[in-house]
């Protein structure tokens, strides 16, 4: 996932202004909230969430064809 580094906020600073994180979210579709300068918390728009949750056909293809070459010696001796 990428972040934009305009949508990092501080923990402190969400705390104590968390319109302004609602305001980001709104403008950026998420937010990025620091703890101890640590990405911790990701806030969403809702609407973007089901999209969020779930893969696209083509990065579990990817992903697959990748783990079978990777293991495909334990594939072929458990095929047997």
């Amino acid at each position: 996932m990428k972040v934009n580094t305009d949508t990092l906020v501080s923990i402190t600073e969400a705390n104590q202004n968390f319109s302004k994180v609602a305001r980001l979210v709104d403008e950026n579709g998420s937010a990025v909230i620091l703890k101890n300068n640590i990405p911790r918390y990701l806030i969403v728009d809702f609407s973007r969430a089901e999209e969020e949750k779930t893969a696209n056909d083509d990065d579990v293809m990817n992903i697959s064809k990748r783990l079978i070459d990777k293991n495909r010696e334990a594939y072929e001796v458990l095929a047997k």
